[in-house]
Parts: C-alpha cells; sequence; structure tokens
C-alpha cells in the first residue's frame, strides 16, 4: 500500500514525515496476505494478534503526539479499551471485538495524516521531535514483533517488493576468541546521541577485566554438537530454573527444530523446513538454553559491559588499552548499510557469520549488529541515576525480571538499533531471533 501525504514540511519535518510513512509501509506490507484467521491467530502468551499488533501503533502515535503534545481527545475514544498495552494483559487481547482490518487502516491512515500535516509550514520543537522520533522508534520495534509472529504461527515469510540482498561470505575467516584489554569503561548512552532510550542513560564507569570472547554467534553447526552429545537430557548443564523450564516445557531439542526420515535435523523458517546449515548463527534459543550450552562447552555469555565494550570501543595502537571515544555502531558512527549489518529484512532472514566484514568491530568482532540478538548474563536493571522518561510503561515495569539482549536482528530497523541499545525479554522466551555469543571463562 503506497502512502501519499502532501505537506509543505521544514527539513526536519520532511525527515520526520518519510520516515514515518517508510516505516508504515512496512508494517502493512507485514500484513499482506493473511487471512481474517491470520490476522487474529490462535491465543498465544508468546504472541499477540496481528490485528492489534496494527492498531497499537496508531493508538500509541495519538496517545504520544495528538493527546500528549496537542492536549487533543482520542481519536477513537474506544481505542484505549482496545490497544493499551499495559492495561489490557496479553490474554485478553484475542477476546477483544475489533474493528475490520480496512476499519483499523482507516484509523491508523487517519492518525499518521494528522501527525504529519500538524508539522506543516513549521520546524518542529526539540520536544516534538523527541516525540516523534519514541513513536517512529515504538512502531519500528513493533515491525520487528510482526516478524516473529509470523514465525512463531508458521505463517510465510514477508516479501517486500526490493530485491533481497545477498552478503558476501569470507570462506576464509576463522572463528576464533579475541582479547579484550582491561580497563575502565563507560557504559550506556551519551546526550549526543540522536535518541536514547531511559533505560540507556546515561553513559557511567564500569571496571572490566581482560576477557576472551568469540568474533561470532554460535553457530547452528556447533550448536547442534551440543544437542547430538545429549546436551537437553544432562541435568549438570541447567540451572535449577533452567531445569524447571526444560521439563515443563518437554523440550528435548531446539523449539524449531525436527529430525527428517533419515534422522538428519531440519530447522522450521517461517512456514518451510529447511536442513541445518552449519555456519548460520544459531537461532530462536532462549537465556537458559544458552548458557546450559555455555556450561557444556565450558564457557559462559558475555556481561553487558563486555559486549558494549567489545562493540563499540578501540584498542590502542599497543593492544594493552581501549581508548575513550565509542562508536555508535560497530564500524563507526555512520547509519547502518547493506555491506555492514544484515538487518531491515534485507537479506530475507539469516546470514552466514563469515560475511559482512565491513561491518567488524574495531577489535575485529563479526555480527555485533544485525543477523541475530544475541543473549548477556545480566538481568535487566535500571542504570545509575536512572530517571523514567514520559513512556513510564517501558523500561521500568521489566527491571529485575526480564534479561538483556544487545545487537538487533535480521529483521531489526536500522535507526531502532546501535551499540547501547538493550532489549529485554524473559529468560524463557525462544520465539525471538536470538542467539548468542560466548566469553572464555
Amino acid at each position: 500500500m503506497e502512502i501519499k501525504i502532501e505537506a509543505n514540511l521544514s527539513k526536519m519535518g520532511n525527515e520526520l514525515a518519510e520516515r514515518l510513512i517508510n516505516t508504515r509501509q512496512r508494517e502493512l506490507a507485514l500484513m499482506e496476505g493473511l487471512s481474517q484467521e491470520q490476522l487474529i491467530g490462535p491465543a498465544d502468551r508468546i504472541t499477540e494478534p496481528p490485528l492489534w499488533e496494527l492498531g497499537h501503533v496508531g493508538w500509541f502515535q495519538d496517545r504520544w503526539i495528538l493527546q500528549n503534545l496537542d492536549h487533543l481527545d482520542p481519536v477513537d475514544e474506544t481505542a484505549d479499551s482496545l490497544y493499551d498495552s499495559f492495561n489490557i494483559p496479553n490474554a485478553e487481547r484475542w477476546h477483544l471485538h475489533f474493528p475490520s482490518f480496512g476499519q483499523t487502516i482507516e484509523y491508523i491512515t487517519d492518525i499518521l495524516e494528522k501527525i504529519i500535516l500538524r508539522l506543516e509550514g513549521r520546524t518542529p520543537s526539540e520536544e516534538e521531535v523527541y516525540f516523534y522520533k519514541l513513536v517512529l522508534n515504538h512502531e519500528e520495534m513493533h515491525s520487528e514483533t510482526m516478524h516473529h509472529i509470523r514465525h512463531t504461527l508458521s505463517y510465510p515469510s514477508p516479501d517486500f517488493p526490493n530485491e533481497k540482498w545477498e552478503p558476501e561470505i569470507d570462506t576464509t575467516f576463522e572463528l576464533r576468541d579475541i582479547g579484550i584489554p582491561s580497563g575502565v569503561y563507560l557504559l550506556g548512552g551519551t546526550p549526543d546521541q540522536p535518541f536514547v532510550f531511559d533505560n540507556e542513560k546515561w553513559a557511567h564507569p564500569i571496571s572490566i577485566k581482560a576477557f576472551k570472547i568469540s568474533n561470532t554467534p554460535v553457530t547452528f553447526g556447533q550448536y547442534q554438537r551440543f544437542v547430538d552429545e545429549g546436551g537437553y537430557q544432562e541435568r549438570s548443564f541447567w540451572s535449577d530454573e533452567g531445569w524447571d523450564w526444560l521439563e515443563n516445557s518437554e523440550h528435548n531439542h531446539p523449539t524449531f527444530w525436527k529430525k527428517d526420515d533419515a534422522e538428519n535435523w531440519m530447522w522450521r523458517w517461517f512456514d518451510h523446513w529447511l536442513p541445518i546449515a552449519p555456519f548460520l548463527p544459531m537461532v530462536n534459543v532462549n537465556w537458559y538454553e544458552a548458557n546450559a550450552y555455555c556450561e557444556w562447552i565450558g564457557r559462559r555469555l558475555p556481561s553487558e559491559a563486555e559486549w558494549e565494550l567489545a562493540a563499540s570501543a578501540s584498542p590502542t595502537p599497543d593492544g594493552d588499552k581501549f581508548t575513550k571515544e565509542k562508536r555508535l555502531y560497530p564500524w563507526g558512527d555512520q547509519l547502518p548499510e547493506l555491506n555492514a549489518a544484515n538487518l531491515n529484512s534485507a537479506t530475507g532472514g539469516l546470514a552466514d557469520v563469515r560475511a559482512y566484514p565491513d561491518g567488524d568491530s574495531a577489535f575485529g568482532l563479526r555480527q555485533m549488529v544485525g543477523n541475530v540478538w544475541e543473549w548477556t548474563s545480566d538481568t535487566f536493571e535500571a542504570y545509575p541515576g536512572y530517571v523514567i522518561d514520559p513512556y513510564d510503561t517501558y523500561s521500568e515495569p521489566s527491571f529485575g525480571k526480564q534479561k538483556v539482549l544487545r545487537g538487533g536482528c535480521w529483521a531489526t530497523r536500522p535507526h531502532v538499533i546501535r551499540n547501547t541499545f538493550r532489549n529485554f525479554y524473559t529468560p524463557d522466551r525462544n520465539n525471538i531471533f536470538a542467539g548468542f555469543r560466548t566469553v572464555a571463562k
């Protein structure tokens, strides 16, 4: 669906409008090909009705732009009872009486037009720019959510009109550890960044001991050894909580794996079963599984601070220390491009871990942004001096309850991700596009 909104906009207004339209077109494309039944889907605590997702992004724009900035009444007085994610529990969302698909599109398009046209003929204030970037980041994150909903429910993979990017693979690239020196690192976002969430604020000193970290995420081939050698049956590899999850879930292998008639492992990608590709990054594993693998191989997950240091810092010429400068992305401060990271659904899926040398960090770690999210060892907590942002139900309700992931995945939108971005999920979630890399003990 092509969206056109004519308006006389300033340079900043035009930049925001172009991103808003592009983001909405991606959201609508993710609904393409879904039947009325699929737009609701089966009730499941790890997904949401796609039709709810669609209405929710419009509701969020109305809430933070039209109602918050302009003090207007809701565009639809019933919307709070449908799309308020904080006050409507997940389990109840399948029992709501939604407008039709067409009516939902009319609702969110009306709001989109209103928030663009309100910028006509003037330059938005700093406060306005903040809230526009907030609603943009929110919708871009929900477009990724729609990817893993489609995948979890075995719907066909989304088919975007652009040609798929095929990265070159460096078959000579050696999978190995990279040594990172010790020092005091400033963990977190800095005020000069274009946009950060409250949980990234602000950079604060962390003392880090020297460590060795794998230069790629764990691969399918590496993880298959863990599975084949009985990793899902050996109690000693699992924490108490992890073993409880394993027994209750009745898993004896990764959730989207099965064996074919010849006893070869296959993995499901959306609605297709594929043979295991050894150099793809392991995906759809939860925090418990990642830790069990680490215990089996005698390694561990990186901490948040270790991960961010390896992604954003640079070694001094002698290699004994790291510089104080922080890169916004592993490769530098430039926005992600096709040759640097597997983002924005450009490849249509996962890429070989040996691809994207242009995206290496200064220490030589590959794919720290893009391809798969990476679990860290840390529980999601506030940084020192934390001050809650206006969107007060984003971070704080999850503190102390969820685990941190870093780096983005193949479906992450480029404007969302940065080295300081903190994603967070409960440790049992294995339907997100998450993998992990490891650190030597």
